[in-house]
């Protein structure tokens, strides 16, 4: 008899979401830092989103989100993309206590593509961001997105070479791998549920 060999992990699609669009943002060179430690992980495909390449306006759509009623084609391209993962990183700033506002304008343009999927954070500011995270937990339980509790919080002061390269400190990719970890759990617990929505109403 042969013994029974486990299945190998099936992969999953994450996407890093740049959440900001000011001029001079720092945000990409953070989302693309973060996706080189998870190029160490052979079973997932981390890619960057880019809020910016998509010009999303503040939320124009006739109807409410969460009817999935769409008429604009920003909003119909932003849906797409987001349908295609199964789990997401946002990097956000903190601007005065708060994400960006245009992470929070692309989070609030849809519903159904976020829901049942884990989400984690970095975060950064002169604070490390800490409070942009806090308020971004709310909208994640919200939107029926599972936030994981260990983020990465990068410090201006600590991880900015003069307030404006970015220079992580080295135990930030200890941090940066904890949490990639846990969100790779997250998210394939949570993929059985993707689509169940759509099938009990069907029924």
């Amino acid at each position: 008899m042969f013994a029974h060999m486990p299945d190998q992990p099936t992969a999953i699609r994450v996407g890093i979401i740049a959440g900001s669009t000011r001029a001079g943002r720092k945000s990409i060179a953070v989302a693309q830092w973060l996706q080189s430690i998870a190029a160490a992980r052979p079973d997932e495909s981390y890619e960057i989103i880019d809020i910016a390449d998509f010009a999303l306006p503040l939320v124009d759509e006739p109807f409410p989100p969460a009817s999935g009623r769409r008429e604009k084609p920003h909003t119909m391209r932003w849906a797409a993309a987001i349908a295609s993962f199964e789990g997401f990183v946002l990097i956000t700033p903190e601007y005065n206590h708060s994400p960006s506002a245009a992470l929070r304008n692309a989070l609030d343009f849809l519903h159904d593509e976020w829901a049942d999927k884990a989400v984690a954070f970095v975060n950064y500011g002169a604070d490390g961001g800490v409070r942009a995270v806090e308020h971004l937990r709310q909208i994640a339980g919200e939107l029926q997105l599972a936030d994981i509790r260990p983020s990465v919080s990068l410090s201006f002061a600590a991880d900015f070479e003069n307030y404006t390269t970015f220079a992580p400190r080295a135990d930030r990719e200890q941090a940066a791998a904890t949490m990639l970890r846990d969100l790779a759990r997250w998210t394939r617990a949570l993929t059985p549920l993707l689509g169940s929505a759509a099938v009990l109403s069907a029924g």
